[in-house]
């Protein structure tokens, strides 16, 4: 199994890279795991206790459950993905199975900050984009499909966002193989991304007999 984490700013557009390469593929043998099913549930805080917790530092994640998850698929076990809502900041208690596939692809924008998952990764990418263009689009993001107000999304990005985008995202690029900036038209790091994967998707499986 290959297993590629894609890790960048939030609104860098890593969702847009991973669809783009899924668009050039066979998508039936690739999965994607995304980092945001895998924020710590905290259902013993209320709404409010839950609206306050930043979200953009490391320790929001379950990382020992994702790692256990990679682990899994590359064990070829199949595994119970958690659901999370993002209105009420919480699991929503149903899962999704996932079965194992050739790839992986595990993106999120702290997917590249820990030490273990690291370990776990074939490859590693990076997408960089510009702190405006990612704050337009967080804000795009989480008015129009998050529900959030306008005086929120802002206070937010001051106050946790752009500072743990500092002290730990940023940083995390150094573990990169491949950075990818973000422009309109990136077809050369899409192109190789996808050739990478398609190669491993035509090799044959290793109980497989090759005549």
């Amino acid at each position: 199994m290959l297993v590629i984490g894609i890790a960048g700013g939030t609104g860098s557009g890593k969702t847009t890279v991973v669809n783009k390469i899924l668009q050039q593929l066979n998508a039936e043998g690739v999965n994607v795991l995304s980092q945001d099913n895998y924020y710590h549930d905290n259902q013993h805080l209320t709404l409010a206790e839950r609206e306050q917790l930043n979200y953009d530092h490391p320790k929001s994640i379950d990382f020992d459950l994702l790692i256990q998850h990679v682990k899994m698929l590359k064990n070829n076990e199949s595994i119970e993905q958690p659901l999370y809502s993002f209105v009420t900041h919480s699991r929503t208690g149903d899962h999704v199975t996932v079965e194992p596939k050739s790839v992986l692809i595990v993106e999120g924008i702290l997917v590249l900050t820990n030490k273990e998952l690291l370990k776990e990764y074939d490859l590693k990418v990076f997408v960089h984009a510009d702190s405006d263009e990612r704050l337009i689009r967080r804000i795009r993001r989480d008015t129009q499909e998050r529900g959030r107000d306008l005086q929120e999304v802002l206070h937010r990005y001051q106050t946790t966002l752009k500072p743990m985008h500092q002290e730990f995202i940023e940083p995390s690029k150094n573990e990169a193989d491949l950075i990818v900036p973000n422009m309109r038209q990136n077809t050369v790091a899409i192109d190789f991304l996808s050739t990478v994967i398609n190669n491993t998707l035509k090799k044959p499986a290793k109980n497989e007999s090759v005549n």
